[in-house]
């Protein structure tokens, strides 16, 4: 009688990875809550029907090992011209173990070779990133705390502003589409649903100079995108969807406007953390950064 030996489990770096469907959106927000992150059930709903996202089955059947998600931006979604990195999650009983690393390889050397790749990266993250080829190339500053209005810019003097409608959404699209520097009408066409309040600002031409959305995450709402022709159009934006909330707002700001910034922590936000905006296969971001203020979420780029 021949006997066999125990079983050797596969190793961790050797499961498969996955496309994730919408269905395995509880477990991805089970993956959030378990390494300490908000569960976030909104945002990684958007992000698994506007992007794509990827995951290893965890191997005791308890939901999933890592995940994260990808966003293709471009007229060809299949030869993208930029796609985002986010959520690059492991939960913590498999941490520290190469699952992200095997995971980070899987996407940008296989699935996304060749193709300009954007992330924000946490101090903790950085040095896999750097190891995977890619360079810092901006800095965004996390701002959260309860808004407090700003009498200069509730009087006549402010930038007009007002709620977004159908109509706008075509020219929405086109003056993202030249201030992001690449098409991303898949995920823009989303913001009326998405959102909690999405509105416009126009001169006095009509001419639409900016754009900027409200969403909710948990017990705060999020500021983001946040396009503007200069910062009094980006402060009035803010300001009018501040008014329309009683939770704390929170934002990602790139730190080249300081303006901006500085004026938000006047109302009252607070600094929490400062990532590093990282790219490959590309010098930096494309479009013009001067009309940029906050991304939808930093998961998207």
């Amino acid at each position: 009688m021949i006997h066999s030996g125990p079983v050797t489990p596969p190793l961790l770096t050797d499961l498969p990875i996955r496309a994730l469907a919408p269905d395995d959106l509880r477990h991805c927000a089970d993956l959030s809550q378990d390494r300490g992150w908000p569960r976030e059930d909104h945002k990684w709903g958007l992000l698994l029907t506007a992007g794509t996202g990827y995951g290893i089955d965890a191997p005791d059947g308890q939901g999933l090992a890592a995940a994260c998600v990808v966003t293709a931006y471009g007229d060809d979604r299949d030869e993208p011209d930029l796609a985002a990195i986010g959520m690059v999650l492991v939960a913590d009983r498999f941490a520290r173990q190469g699952l992200g690393r095997r995971l980070m390889r899987y996407i940008c050397d296989e699935v996304l070779a060749g193709v300009p790749l954007t992330l924000h990266a946490t101090p903790y993250g950085r040095p896999l990133y750097e190891e995977l080829g890619f360079d810092t190339t901006g800095r965004a500053e996390m701002l959260r705390g309860p808004f407090l209005p700003d009498p200069e810019r509730t009087g006549s003097g402010a930038v007009p502003v007002r709620p977004a409608t159908a109509d706008d959404l075509p020219r929405i699209i086109r003056l993202d589409t030249e201030v992001f520097g690449t098409d991303r009408t898949h995920m823009i066409t989303r913001l009326p649903a998405f959102t909690d309040r999405l509105l416009v600002a126009e001169d006095d031409s009509g001419t639409l100079i900016g754009y900027a959305a409200i969403w909710p995450n948990m017990e705060t709402h999020v500021v983001g995108p946040l396009i503007a022709r200069d910062t009094a159009t980006a402060q009035a934006l803010v300001t009018a969807l501040a008014a329309s909330t009683d939770r704390p707002l929170r934002t990602d700001v790139d730190v080249r406007h300081e303006e901006l910034v500085s004026w938000l922590k006047e109302r009252g936000l607070e600094s929490l953390a400062f990532n590093a905006v990282m790219t490959r296969d590309i010098p930096g971001l494309p479009g013009d950064w001067t009309r940029r203020w906050a991304p939808l979420t930093v998961a998207a780029g």
